[in-house]
């Protein structure tokens, strides 16, 4: 992983093409004032002339421009930010998600603890580039997407990219990218494979979406359907569909696979300006920007783990399209099956969530039976939870004001909850709160910080996995056993839960299955 590279290994990558570092590090020439990406075909630099740069954003500050023949910025995320939980990596997962564009640096260096000045030296001293330049290369790399993979005009592609003005926007992609805007969308490759555009109210979008290596995308989608909440959700063996809050109005989006294996987003959005949000968001639910390549090749070095590994490669670790819905589906899903979970969570949503008449029609595959299907509803808020979730929720008294104590403390804003959160200070916020215990909370990490070293040991149907491949199925056993496998313990599990035999009955006790048996207990939702 380029994390812990030097110089040389680095440049290996770069001489043999390796394209599984592509996103991971950018190489910078001093002969041509350009970066590539490591996969560039263009002919080897001598490594006099080679600079290397952990984000475009800190090659674009030492004067460099992207370029034209690989077009960096299109590739993958670095899984970096992912396995990083420190500020850096925090503050990476922020901006991706549009925090500089919303509440500018004092709002980004607010959520991290530090101040405005700190933080750009932080990040600047680590990466490079403080996060103005780090924010502005993320506009630029939405930008490209959108002028190679949509009709929007330049002006829309600019304000859908976070810029302030269409000057602005034209003048970073000229920096950027060594041409004008107009230019660049003239190397699109119009796809036979794209599909037609969202029929609704708004602005329409279809995009790919990379990934490195394999992607065991049956199995993502088979999670989806399992746990889909009718009306607000709907998925099938090749696609997922939901409707979603973003900062600035209702979103739809749907995820699918095109013929020939990519993943493509479709959304319907209420603004643009949510779109950049919309794509880090749809990538981090389908875990696109890890690195399959890494964590397949380290499990399958453990004789236990190299058949379920060579059966399933590219397997993902789904994550939260929004992290406060992903907490009450968590605990709503406490001991009690996956079917009974979504019948929970179903009710809760058509009781308490808003009609999004925007999206009519949209999940109709995910209707229930007796419903319309043009009905579409949004995941209630935490307001609406905390207020009436008694009215709704059903099972023990102390499990829903556990559930309703909790929404109304991220209503209030008293817990926090994000994908930029330190683990630790996440997993001890959640354990005070009434009604979540450890399995809850490093649950939710796994899920909400897309952490790739989550262990859930006491997970039954992790333990009736490793019992069926032969691992040690006592909890405390199996945690001893698995740490061998850091910092891939997310995998791990994310493997053991498809390895319980198809029927087999498992005790209640909170377990989290990817296949959909009915015979399994949860412990949370998709």
């Amino acid at each position: 992983m380029s994390l812990a590279m030097t110089f040389d290994e680095r440049y290996r990558a770069i001489d043999s093409r390796d394209a599984r570092f592509d996103g991971q590090f950018v190489t910078a020439v001093r002969s041509t004032g350009i970066y590539c990406r490591p996969s560039c075909p263009a002919r080897t630099p001598k490594p006099s002339n080679v600079t290397f740069f952990p984000t475009s954003a800190a090659a674009h500050e030492a004067g460099y421009r992207a370029c034209k023949r690989c077009l960096p910025e299109a590739a993958p995320g670095s899984p970096q930010w992912n396995l990083r939980g420190d500020t850096a990596g925090r503050a990476m997962r922020l901006i991706a998600d549009g925090v500089v564009e919303r509440e500018g640096v004092p709002g980004l260096a607010r959520r991290l603890g530090y101040s405005p000045r700190h933080l750009t030296r932080l990040l600047t001293a680590e990466l490079g580039a403080g996060p103005l330049a780090l924010s502005r290369a993320h506009r630029a790399q939405t930008a490209r997407m959108l002028l190679v993979g949509t009709d929007l005009s330049a002006a829309d592609v600019a304000f859908s990219s976070g810029f302030a003005s269409v000057r602005q926007f034209n003048d970073t992609i000229r920096e950027v990218f060594g041409m004008p805007p107009l230019e660049l969308r003239a190397r699109r490759r119009v796809s036979r494979h794209e599909g037609p555009a969202a029929s609704a109210p708004g602005v329409t979008i279809d995009l790919a979406l990379p990934h490195r290596g394999a992607l065991d995308a049956p199995g993502l989608f088979s999670w989806m359907a399992a746990r889909a909440i009718s009306g607000a959700e709907a998925a099938t063996a090749s696609s997922f569909a939901r409707t979603l809050r973003l900062p600035q109005g209702p979103a739809w989006f749907e995820l699918r696979l095109d013929d020939v294996g990519r993943v493509r987003l479709r959304a319907a959005l209420t603004t643009l300006a949510d779109l950049s949000t919309l794509v880090t968001r749809a990538r981090r639910l389908f875990d696109l920007d890890a690195d399959p390549d890494a964590v397949d090749e380290s499990l399958s070095g453990h004789p236990e783990l190299a058949p379920l590994v060579a059966a399933l490669p590219g397997i993902r670790v789904p994550g939260a399209a929004d992290p406060h819905e992903m907490l009450v589906r968590a605990m709503v899903g406490q001991q009690i099956t996956v079917v009974a979970a979504r019948t929970a969570l179903t009710a809760l949503t058509a009781a308490l969530g808003e009609e999004a008449p925007a999206f009519a029609g949209m999940l109709s595959p995910g209707a229930g039976a007796g419903e319309s299907p043009a009905l579409a509803r949004l995941f209630p808020t935490m307001a609406a939870i905390a207020e009436r979730g008694p009215e709704v929720l059903r099972g023990p008294a102390a499990r829903i004001r556990a559930i309703t104590g909790a929404a109304a403390a991220l209503a209030d804003g008293s817990l926090t909850l994000t994908a930029g959160d330190d683990a630790a200070e996440q997993r001890a916020a959640l354990l005070a709160m009434p009604g979540i215990g450890p399995w809850t909370a490093d649950y939710v990490r796994m899920r909400v910080l897309a952490d790739p070293d989550v262990f859930l040991p006491g997970d039954v149907a992790v333990r009736a996995g490793a019992a069926a491949v032969g691992l040690p199925a006592e909890a405390r056993a199996l945690d001893a056993w698995a740490a061998r496998t850091a910092p891939w313990r997310s995998y791990l599990t994310a493997h053991l839960w498809r390895a319980v035999p198809p029927k087999s009955a498992v005790p209640r006790g909170g377990a989290a299955s990817i296949v959909p048996t009915p015979s399994l207990t949860t412990g949370g939702m998709s």
